[in-house]
């Protein structure tokens, strides 16, 4: 009995958190996509600015489903001259490759946030990143953070080896109404 009353009071706890079913649309307002690339002499911030799709969450958290669409034409950084040269064809090639793609295709509770895995598509190759998130969806609301890192050398950049590190640490953010 004190068992199941645990249990019962543990599950009350996490309910709020995903409470209702909601889809939410995801904009350059409401989501952020910044990423930070480091080289031996320093680093370099910038982001994308646009982005659209959409985040799908309900009483589950493990059944929450995300789409979104990046318009590599978007990118900015901290230089005009390396936003340039970002949007060549030595990294994003974005007149070849104008879109990027995420496509969550598992989604797992650990501990109190939960790891989202999903098809990264950059330059036409799709590779699966994971991302340990934080995450609330409660009263009309949806608000999550991820800070992860990627090889950029999986999707094909790879100009400045040894010049330039191949991890690329991103940070995305969601904060959505409905």
């Amino acid at each position: 009995m004190v068992r199941t009353f645990t249990l019962m009071a543990a599950a009350l706890l996490v309910a709020p958190a995903f409470a209702e079913d909601a889809t939410y649309k995801l904009t350059g307002e409401n989501t952020t996509l910044k990423f930070v690339g480091t080289k031996k002499d320093g680093k370099h911030e910038g982001g994308f600015k646009t982005l659209t799709g959409t985040a799908t969450c309900g009483g589950d958290p493990t059944a929450m489903k995300i789409e979104c669409e990046i318009d590599c034409a978007s990118l900015y950084s901290d230089n005009e001259m390396l936003t340039g040269h970002l949007k060549g064809p030595d990294f994003f090639g974005v007149k070849e490759n104008p879109k990027a793609s995420f496509k969550s295709t598992k989604v797992e509770k650990d501990g109190d946030k939960v790891k989202i895995t999903g098809d990264l598509t950059l330059l036409g190759k799709t590779k699966p990143v994971t991302m340990t998130c934080t995450c609330e969806h409660k009263d009309g609301s949806l608000g999550l953070k991820s800070e992860f890192t990627i090889d950029r050398t999986q999707w094909g950049m790879t100009y400045g080896d040894g010049k330039v590190d191949n991890a690329v640490a991103l940070t995305l953010t969601i904060a959505c109404k409905k």
